[in-house]
């Protein structure tokens, strides 16, 4: 669809009423360009721009936009899946961060969706106007990506394999992950079997990125 276009099925547009969109970013000049390029598009209108999560729960109260685009990283206070929980509207989140566990939480939390902003500008257009009309925002790999961070999420590791995952993680050998513990090289090596089972996986390395990227890890 191309930008502009698509402005009546927002939340609070008419054929007449452009859609109404709360930018948030913690970097003035970000928030300065996403205005800049939002407030050329005919079919869009920025009506406020917030820095914190707190500013943009304020806002959306007062302003009621039709869609929020949010940065994940607001500074040291509350991040943009916070304020996804917060607000009464569609939030899109824009951001640099490519984590698995930061789209899982996003998505939890009931974002729009989930871009990055290195994405063209009738991309974000594109989005912003998918989100007004209810749609989820997400890339085919993203939903391939959300989908097994839930299913190794739904592994349900038992505490000593996510106890020794933690530890391997860290890069410490069988042996050393069994001395830390004080159990048994071999009950080490049990317990990641069991745990490589559980994540459809068949190294180290893979269990742990596939842990981490679900959350189950830090």
């Amino acid at each position: 669809m191309p930008p502009g276009q698509g402005a009546e099925v927002g939340r609070g547009a008419t054929p007449h009423t452009p859609l109404a969109v709360l930018v948030v970013d913690d970097h003035p000049v970000v928030r300065a360009g996403l205005t800049a390029l939002l407030s050329v598009q005919l079919g869009l209108r920025v009506v406020g721009e917030a820095a914190d999560a707190a500013g943009a729960v304020r806002l959306a109260a007062d302003l009621a936009p039709d869609v929020v685009l949010c940065d994940l990283r607001l500074g040291t206070g509350p991040d943009g899946v916070e304020v996804v929980r917060a607000v009464d509207a569609a939030v899109l989140i824009l951001t640099t961060y490519d984590h698995d566990a930061d789209l899982v939480r996003a998505v939890e939390a009931g974002a729009a969706g989930y871009l990055l902003k290195d994405a063209a500008p009738d991309r974000i257009v594109a989005a912003i106007e998918a989100a007004a009309r209810g749609e989820r925002v997400l890339g085919a790999a993203q939903a391939r990506r959300v989908v097994e961070a839930m299913r190794v999420r739904r592994a349900e590791l038992s505490r000593r394999e996510l106890e020794v995952l933690r530890l391997v993680a860290q890069g410490l050998s069988n042996r050393e992950v069994a001395g830390r513990l004080v159990v048994s090289e071999a009950t080490v090596k049990t317990h990641l079997v069991h745990a490589y089972a559980k994540l459809g996986v068949e190294s180290r390395t893979a269990a742990v990125a596939a842990a981490r990227g679900s959350g189950l890890l830090d």
